[in-house]
């Protein structure tokens, strides 16, 4: 495995995305590639979400990812053991030379997003190579870490993008040429999406690729707790080594835009009457008798003049916006971008959980960040609690506000199509 990085290379401003060999299922002893994938880690929120992928195959990447058992050592334990048995069985093989992937997704409805995944050189914040944009929290790094060091793997790539100039540069060049070509796979997943791979082995190609995104800065997209895992790895394992390598996707956004939708939280044992009562005098609070689709509308109506939410759980919508000025300037800090202070986010953990619900943002037990916005409200119809729907922001702010070093609160927004998890997998250790 190419991992160790040249002296000039780890001397260059940017981006290094290095070959190396990647684990995938042999499809001749799985049902089919689709069964064995999954959504990453974090997005498997529907109710039966984790049984339903774990009864799709017995091999489903699920079962490493989201290993299941009473402790989580017990799970970490259970991911290592199903690993090396998938390795030793042939299940997974490792391909014969190192190389990047061009990875396709494509939705059937015009939506086409391809990137490169490649195992890249980790850097701190202060190189401004690789820039997240929220924070994290310590609880899922320390997961996510002991999970990692079980298994010795990079089990799903992370989400990166860039911008290019918006002409075919090096990259894209080589990434459309190669999707003309045969993919290494292919698979239609039960969202509907399309997934193509293919391998990127030849030495010139390889070079003008790497050469090209040495000049680029990367947002994380989506992984940011990933990213940060592997920044802890790395400073456990001495330099040089595999682990100052991790696995992702980068995607020039310039050729292909992704969507950036909201994050939303549920707020466990919290009724909405009990949200709602907790706002009187404070924010603007609006009854819709509406469905689902129209009260989204109206959040996005109401996002435009100001903070907005949308609070649900108890059968209808809640529209939650003009809040106290006099509220904002006691709660939110006043050393941030007017940028950062404005976010509906920034309000969401700073003004409402941390002052009006007092809910700790961090425990598990307390509150819940789901990405599918129909999940959300059932969990919380379903459970008694709260769901408070989010208005999506827009990328150009997120990469302004990542570029100034300021980082938005934790789960502020989901970037996709996120790539699917199983398809390419990077092996640590031999």
């Amino acid at each position: 495995m190419n991992t160790a990085g040249h002296s000039e290379a780890t001397e260059r401003r940017g981006l290094e995305l290095t070959p190396f060999r990647g684990l995938r299922y042999d499809p001749d002893l799985v049902g089919s590639l689709a069964a064995v994938t999954s959504p990453p880690y974090d997005v498997v929120v529907r109710p039966d979400g984790l049984h339903h992928l774990q009864d799709a195959d017995p091999h489903n990447i699920v079962r490493l990812i989201l290993p299941q058992a009473v402790t989580p050592s017990a799970r970490n334990e259970q991911a290592a053991d199903t690993l090396h048995r998938w390795l030793s069985e042939g299940v997974l093989t490792t391909d014969p030379e190192p190389g990047l992937y061009v990875y396709e997704q494509h939705d059937g409805n015009g939506l086409l997003q391809r990137g490169v995944i490649g195992a890249l050189r980790l850097t701190d914040p202060s190189e401004g190579v690789v820039l997240p944009h929220e924070d994290v929290m310590p609880h899922v790094i320390a997961d996510r870490a002991a999970l990692m060091r079980a298994t010795s793997a990079n089990l799903e790539p992370l989400l990166l993008t860039y911008r290019g100039n918006g002409s075919p540069a090096d990259t894209t060049t080589i990434v459309e040429r190669i999707a003309e070509q045969p993919p290494l796979l292919s698979t239609t997943t039960e969202d509907g999406y399309s997934h193509r791979l293919w391998a990127v082995t030849d030495p010139t190609d390889l070079t003008r690729i790497q050469t090209d995104l040495s000049h680029h800065q990367a947002l994380i997209a989506d992984g940011h707790h990933r990213w940060a895992t592997y920044r802890r790895l790395r400073a456990e394992h001495p330099s040089p080594s595999p682990w100052d390598y991790g696995l992702v996707l980068l995607v020039d956004t310039a050729r292909y835009p992704l969507r950036v939708r909201a994050i939303h939280r549920l707020l466990h044992g919290v009724p909405v009457a009990d949200a709602l009562a907790a706002l009187d005098g404070l924010f603007r609070v609006q009854h819709l008798e509406v469905p689902l689709p129209e009260a989204l509308e109206a959040l996005a109506d109401a996002a435009c003049a100001g903070n907005a939410f949308l609070l649900a759980g108890d059968g209808t919508f809640h529209l939650v916006d003009r809040p106290d000025p006099d509220l904002l300037a006691r709660t939110i800090p006043a050393d941030r971008p007017a940028a950062w202070r404005t976010l509906d986010a920034t309000v969401l953990h700073a003004t409402l959980l941390d002052h009006v619900w007092l809910i700790p943002e961090d425990d598990p037990a307390h509150i819940a960040y789901i990405h599918d916005t129909t999940a959300t409200v059932s969990k919380a119809e379903r459970d008694g609690g709260t769901a408070v729907l989010m208005h999506p922001v827009r990328e150009e702010v997120v990469r302004d506000l990542a570029r100034q070093g300021v980082t938005m609160p934790r789960k502020s927004t989901s970037f996709g199509p996120k790539p699917a998890s199983g398809l390419v997998l990077r092996a640590l250790e031999p």
